[in-house]
């Protein structure tokens, strides 16, 4: 008799590359005989990936733990794990401050995933937070059949900028880029499944410098091999750094139609005293200068960013000159937040810490500005023909959803669509946050 299948539940916190590893995590107890559950009450494990980029990230870490005690109490065998940044930050502190906890495994060690859960139990809680020498995705299983026809793809993990603000550096660890030939056979697996789009991931991705034939390549360099792969039809990458956005880099957009026309380039300030103050070693000036090179390759660039209001010591010129800058670029997508310490930075212990109800109102004085150009952005769409990549069904019949080169949602009514279909749509109306169009021909 067939044994049952164990059940796992995952929670993901944080950003694209969290998604990511949860998946490659999900794989590899997939091969232990555990399938994903959406049910915390019936899994058999459940793993909290977790994300130290927010405020009081941690925290909300423990107050989930907190949350999962009667389920633990009604299942004694139920084994809890913790994974991603805040175990990699905390580890044995983690187990100290929760009885609950059977494992703790950091974001560059989860391939040990299922020897820990092995060696977990009757008083044993293992942790393994090292940055180990082999490289974990050797050690992981080929990745099955994707369910949608896009997946991400990890490149180059870590970051060599220690912005005063962030945690990655120390979390991640210093930057390590996969050796070319590596991904591209990762690549040809995805598409192999069914993959029509692949976002190639790294928390300094346009940092990349895999080995390869002839020498370190390059992104430009790896995007242009990813774009030889036959079936593989869109390219996509985040997050960059404008310091690594390279002459062939800027060119590749201009030249090769795989890569998507949408850039997600954070500045974080348009203030020049701010960005010294967050070790950016960039100006707006040269930020500005920068995005005018990448439109002139691409005039139709949809740009995104990130920014942060509120850090130690901007004044209200400083907050002004961000503000100024965002009318300059236009964007089509960004994120704001308001500043928050990270314990560990060197601008958790900055003098000048903005009063909160100050901060409050410039993030959404800020946050105003971009939806206002964000959705100037959608409307302008209204009437322009782009192409979509279905990825399911809408909520009405006969309706599916995809997204624009431009990576916008995309509703459209029309026979023959199914996920991985790739059509040309013309735009006829804009919502917020998605647009709605017909099919051409």
């Amino acid at each position: 008799m067939t044994e049952a299948p164990k059940k796992l539940h995952i929670k993901t916190y944080g950003c694209q590359m969290n998604v990511y590893d949860s998946e490659r995590m999900a794989e590899a107890m997939s091969a232990q005989g555990y399938e994903l559950t959406d049910d915390v009450a019936a899994a058999d494990m459940v793993l909290l990936n977790t994300c130290h980029i927010r405020e009081k990230a941690a925290e909300k870490v423990y107050s989930d733990l907190g949350r999962l005690r009667p389920f633990k109490e009604a299942k004694p065998d139920l084994k809890i794990g913790v994974a991603g940044c805040v175990a990699q930050a905390e580890g044995d502190e983690i187990l100290r401050r929760s009885d609950l906890v059977d494992l703790v495994v950091g974001s560059q060690s989860y391939h040990k995933l299922p020897d820990l859960v092995a060696r977990a139990g009757n008083g044993a809680r293992p942790v393994e937070t090292e940055f180990p020498a082999e490289d974990k995705f050797d050690h992981l299983p080929a990745r099955p059949r994707q369910a949608r026809p896009t997946a991400f793809l990890t490149v180059q993990e870590g970051c060599d900028k220690f912005c005063a603000f962030c945690v990655v550096p120390y979390t991640r660890g210093a930057e390590v880029s996969r050796p070319a030939e590596k991904i591209l056979r990762e690549a040809r697996g995805l598409v192999e499944k069914g993959v029509k789009e692949i976002t190639l991931l790294g928390q300094n991705v346009n940092a990349y410098h895999g080995a390869g034939e002839g020498g370190d390549w390059s992104l430009a360099r790896l995007v242009r091999a990813l774009a030889k792969v036959d079936g593989l039809e869109r390219i996509r990458y985040t997050t960059s750094h404008p310091n690594d956005m390279e002459d062939d880099l800027i060119a590749a957009h201009g030249e090769e139609p795989k890569l998507m026309p949408y850039l997600h380039l954070p500045v974080q300030s348009g203030s020049d005293r701010i960005l010294k103050a967050m070790n950016r070693k960039h100006t707006a000036e040269e930020y500005i200068r920068l995005i005018e090179r990448i439109r002139a390759a691409r005039p139709d660039m949809m740009m995104s960013g990130d920014f942060i209001v509120g850090f130690p010591g901007e004044s209200d010129q400083d907050f002004a000159d961000t503000m100024t800058l965002i009318r300059e670029i236009n964007y089509g997508m960004a994120y704001s937040f308001k500043y928050s310490p990270r314990p560990g930075t060197p601008a958790a212990n900055a003098k000048g810490a903005v009063p909160a109800e100050i901060a409050d109102a410039r993030l959404q004085e800020l946050q105003a500005l971009l939806t206002e150009q964000q959705r100037a952005a959608q409307s302008a769409m209204v009437g322009r023909e782009v192409g979509v990549l279905f990825e399911k069904p809408g909520r009405m019949e006969g309706q599916w959803v995809g997204k624009s080169d431009y990576l916008q949602a995309v509703h459209v009514k029309g026979e023959g669509l199914a996920p991985g279909v790739l059509a040309r749509v013309r735009v006829t109306a804009s919502a917020p946050n998605s647009l709605a169009g017909e099919l051409i021909g």
